[in-house]
């Protein structure tokens, strides 16, 4: 998968999970550019990501995660 493809996946799923199809996510995106995305949004949007791409990021991960570029490169990394 490229990291196009990912970032098409991660457009349909953030989409979904904040109810907004208008939502393009890229590389800088962070929950400050997100209307509604607070702690239990998140809980969603990491429960949604895990589902669509067949992975389980780890608690580190998670908290660590400064932006969407980041959690698709750990999406990259894992399938």
């Amino acid at each position: 998968m490229t990291r196009e493809e990912v970032f098409k996946n991660l457009n349909e799923i953030f989409q979904e999970v904040f109810d907004d199809e208008e939502i393009e996510v890229n590389e800088t995106t962070t929950s400050k550019d997100v209307d509604n995305w607070d702690s239990l949004e998140h809980i969603n949007l990491i429960v949604s990501v895990e589902k669509k791409f067949g992975i389980k990021f780890n608690m580190g991960e998670v908290t660590t995660m400064r932006n969407v570029g980041e959690m698709a490169d750990i999406i990259l990394k894992r399938i």
